[in-house]
């Protein structure tokens, strides 16, 4: 079943494999994707990953991890961004962005952070400054914008990052998000931003282009999001466009996740069974077999991060060894 095709509305993929988003900080401090990212993400499409999701890419300057990441901030950065779309399809492969603000979790040097609340993520990181009902529109601008410039670039989906303790995340868990508006206290105010974000970005892209959000389901923390909060927040905000989730959880604090092989799959079934969405789900999967008996359990896509940083062309042994024929790039037939 790994190696079956599988639709997300319109779009069809070759595979249920799929190459989680992975920051390479090796952007220029303007943004610009380089020649490692054109060869990084176009050697995992020669690979035979079905979806290629590029990097946390920041909406605006501030709102990056660190001063390498990627941005679509501004039109400039469409051109270079595009180069890696072009690669990754010339391969056979198909291709996500994956937008996000960092919020109070900023790495820019002289940047005052923003969050939804003056809470800082740790006493290594600066009080941020909270974000009036104003400052939120503008947020929601940017995201839009950003996703115009990445329909422009080529892409075939996009993400919406709402996972790792960024800023959308920030707003969906209480412990981060201590505001009285209407963007904090329930379930349903905690959801708003990410479903004005989904909705701005859904009216600005082709009506058949799908819309993901990437979850952290679990903090990990006493008073922090449960799988159950946050399938009521999905819940909350799928009708504006929401038509997948990307299921890992974690980092809202610096807390570490107790990690192990598929340690986040049961909240990824929880998350599908609960909101009814295709979901992809994952978490230091190494072994075929691993992936295919996730993808039998119920699973739509499994995603695999730093195993394809160790082995890019991983779907092809994968193929071997559960007994499936796929096509190989022409090139390398004679190594089949």
């Amino acid at each position: 079943m790994l190696f079956s095709t599988h639709s997300v509305g319109t779009l069809t993929l070759k595979n249920r494999i799929i190459m989680a988003p992975m920051c390479m900080y090796s952007a220029g401090s303007d943004g610009k994707a380089t020649d490692w990212h054109v060869i990084h993400y176009a050697t995992r499409a020669i690979g035979q990953v079905g979806l290629v999701i590029i990097e946390a890419t920041g909406v605006e300057p501030g709102g990056r991890i660190s001063n390498r990441d990627l941005g679509l901030w501004e039109d400039g950065q469409i051109a270079p961004f595009s180069k890696i779309v072009k690669a990754v399809h010339e391969a056979g492969g198909k291709v996500a962005a994956q937008l996000n603000h960092s919020g109070r979790k900023s790495g820019v040097p002289d940047v005052i952070p923003i969050a939804p609340s003056a809470v800082a993520y740790s006493d290594k990181f600066p009080t941020p400054k909270a974000l009036s009902a104003d400052e939120i529109g503008q947020v929601i601008e940017w995201f839009q914008s950003a996703a115009i410039r990445a329909v422009k670039a080529g892409v075939d989906a996009i993400q919406i990052h709402g996972a790792h303790g960024y800023l959308l995340n920030q707003f969906l868990s209480p412990l981060s998000n201590f505001r009285d508006d209407s963007y904090g206290g329930s379930i349903e105010n905690r959801a708003r931003l990410l479903g004005e974000v989904v909705a701005a970005v859904r009216g600005v892209i082709p009506s058949d282009m799908p819309v993901s959000v990437r979850v952290s389901a679990y903090d990990y923390e006493p008073g922090g999001n449960t799988p159950e909060s946050v399938a009521a927040m999905i819940n909350a905000v799928k009708n504006t466009g929401i038509i997948a989730v990307n299921v890992s959880s974690g980092a809202v604090t610096p807390t570490v996740p107790p990690s192990y092989p598929g340690y986040q799959i049961g909240f990824a079934s929880f998350i599908k069974e609960q909101t009814g969405l295709p979901v992809v789900g994952g978490g230091l999967i190494t072994e075929p077999s691993q992936a295919e008996q996730i993808i039998k359990s119920g699973i739509d896509f499994v995603f695999l991060g730093r195993e394809l940083l160790r082995s890019p062309y991983w779907p092809l042994r994968a193929a071997r060894e559960l007994g499936r024929e796929i096509d190989w790039p022409a090139p390398y037939e004679r190594a089949k």
